[in-house]
């Protein structure tokens, strides 16, 4: 799949409407049409990563600023002490439908474990 038929970069670029919680120069953070719990985030980088897999040693400041930026959204949102849940699929039998790395931010419920 290519950058210009990516459902999330369509989003970065403002040309599919989302729910925007969040932008900076680096990631955007909109939330989920289907969420599985009250809050359910999606954060992304606007480069387009396609996949964990595609991720190159200098993305890793970029890959730990999605984490961080989601926890900071939780705990905005009140859920830091309750406790939230982060998860990045990578590849179809993870679970990953969209072709450019995100996280999923869950919180506002009891979270069971295993998820899968």
């Amino acid at each position: 799949m290519s950058e210009g038929d990516c459902l999330f970069c369509k989003i970065r670029d403002q040309k599919i409407p989302a729910a925007v919680v969040y932008r900076d120069d680096d990631v955007l953070a909109f939330k989920d049409i289907t969420p599985r719990a009250p809050l359910h985030l999606l954060v992304i980088p606007l480069r387009h990563i396609a996949t964990l897999t595609d991720g190159l040693p200098e993305d890793a400041e970029l890959l730990g600023k999605l984490m961080l930026t989601g926890a900071r959204l939780a705990v905005e949102a009140g859920h830091g002490a309750d406790g939230f849940r982060v998860v990045m699929n990578a590849g179809p039998n993870a679970g990953q439908s969209v072709l450019h790395v995100h996280l999923h931010v869950l919180a506002g419920r009891a979270l069971a474990w295993p998820p899968g």
